[in-house]
């Protein structure tokens, strides 16, 4: 009996020293469900960690960078972070050639200059960047051509699709399905035979046969490297990535000699002498034309660099930019 007595006390006691160190307002701990698991949320260390202003953001050209905020309306900043168009539109394309595609709420597409200023009318079902003075652009029809800076139609809207003017010439799509390409008068330069094209870099263009592989064709439409790669991206200095039948990237030379072995999940052009690179845990990083990791894949998402910055995502899905050194500069 006595030993039940001592027991009772020392619980009572316990009990007390328990209370007495609770602090005014404190809530009581919940226990957790029977059977489930408790996951203790770990706080992230690093850069990453801090708090990002944007929704969403890409790449800076030409001194600024579009971003979206928490309403989901876009506009664009500059490399300090500071908002010189307002965010305002329904959605934004990059500055190209000092002009910038943007979609109202009436869900048109015009240009804005750097001022903010629209200097081409919302019109268009669709419109993107101006490259080499022309800008592609689809009707209500359905049905792709091109107009300049002043706005004005000069290659009449009559193609399935169309892409970039790269180097003089653009890739288009025929009633058919098949791809060719055009110049810049309009005219049919390399015949519509192709069942996918990419835009002409560095001298080449990618094009899919009928059994689905990619291979380059020179601005004679003569193929050069032959089509065996399951996808590719444009050559960007002097390189271009390709995916392999295990589905992995890697890079190519214009001789078509790998140089960075298809070892990646996923991989872009290169840009400012590295490339970015998905990792087998999902994670992003940089890597330069030796294929070295330069910066490490601990991303959730990032983007080419561009005028010295690239974009990147982190772990609460905010966005902001880093630099070369892989350091966080604008949040």
């Amino acid at each position: 009996m006595k030993k039940l007595i001592v027991l009772m006390l020392l619980v009572a006691l316990s009990a007390g020293y328990a209370d007495a160190q609770k602090k005014p307002g404190d809530k009581p701990k919940k226990n957790p469900p029977a059977g489930k698991k408790v996951v203790k949320k770990k706080t992230p260390k690093g850069d990453d960690a801090k708090s990002f202003t944007w929704r969403d953001a890409r790449d800076f050209s030409e001194g600024m960078a579009r971003v979206e905020n928490a309403d989901g309306k876009c506009g664009f900043i500059d490399k300090s972070g500071k908002v010189v168009v307002p965010c305002q539109w329904k959605n934004a394309w990059d500055f190209h050639e000092g002009l910038a595609s943007v979609l109202n709420s009436n869900g048109k597409y015009g240009f804005i200059d750097k001022s903010g200023k629209v200097v081409i009318p919302c019109k268009w079902e669709r419109a993107y960047d101006f490259h080499e003075g022309l800008a592609r652009v689809k009707n209500d029809e359905e049905k792709w051509g091109y107009i300049n800076k002043s706005g004005e139609v000069v290659i009449a809207c009559r193609w399935e699709w169309a892409g970039n003017f790269q180097e003089g010439m653009a890739k288009v799509k025929n009633a058919d399905g098949k791809y060719g390409f055009i110049d810049k008068s309009g005219a049919v330069v390399i015949p519509c035979q192709w069942e996918g094209a990419r835009d002409f870099s560095e001298g080449l263009a990618w094009v899919q046969n009928a059994d689905g592989e990619w291979g380059c064709i020179d601005k004679s439409g003569e193929v050069v490297i032959a089509c065996q790669w399951k996808d590719a991206g444009d050559f960007s200095e002097g390189l271009a990535r390709v995916r392999d039948d295990l589905w992995r990237l890697g890079f190519i030379d214009k001789s078509g000699k790998v140089v960075i072995p298809c070892q990646w999940e996923d991989a872009r052009s290169f840009s400012e002498g590295l490339a970015w690179v998905k990792d087998a845990a999902g994670k992003y990083g940089f890597i330069d034309r030796s294929g070295k990791v330069v910066i490490p894949c601990r991303w959730e998402w990032a983007g080419s660099f561009s005028e010295g910055l690239a974009r990147v995502e982190n772990a609460d899905g905010k966005w902001g930019y880093i630099d070369k050194s892989g350091k966080v500069v604008v949040k």
